[in-house]
């Protein structure tokens, strides 16, 4: 994947397996985001994280922004707590927490 995008796929990613979708419900992340009944759920911060990801994977091919460039590079500032989520190194009741206080100041 190119460097420009990964921190907001990342932002996205630890969003949406942090939402009460895939911790409470225990859906898989991909149904959470392909299945319109349980997108509807989805928290806001993670609507938003995929609409920035998105955007950005736009202004990779988009022709205006070639020479301007898309976005700063990479800056790995999600990483490690990725790694920590796929370890299962972490509190679900914290997780959603976090995410549920991130919704609600939008």
């Amino acid at each position: 994947m190119v460097a420009s995008c990964k921190d907001e796929r990342m932002q996205f990613v630890l969003c949406i397996q942090k939402s009460p979708c895939v911790l409470i419900y225990r859906n898989k992340p991909a149904d959470c985001i392909k299945d319109n009944e349980l997108k509807k759920d989805m928290p806001d911060l993670c609507r938003a994280y995929l609409h920035s990801f998105l955007e950005c994977r736009r202004g990779m091919i988009d022709k205006t922004k070639r020479i301007s460039g898309n976005a700063p590079l990479s800056t790995g500032k999600y990483d490690e707590e990725y790694k920590r989520m796929c370890d299962g190194d972490y509190n679900p009741r914290v997780e959603l927490r976090s995410v549920q206080k991130g919704s609600s100041k939008n």
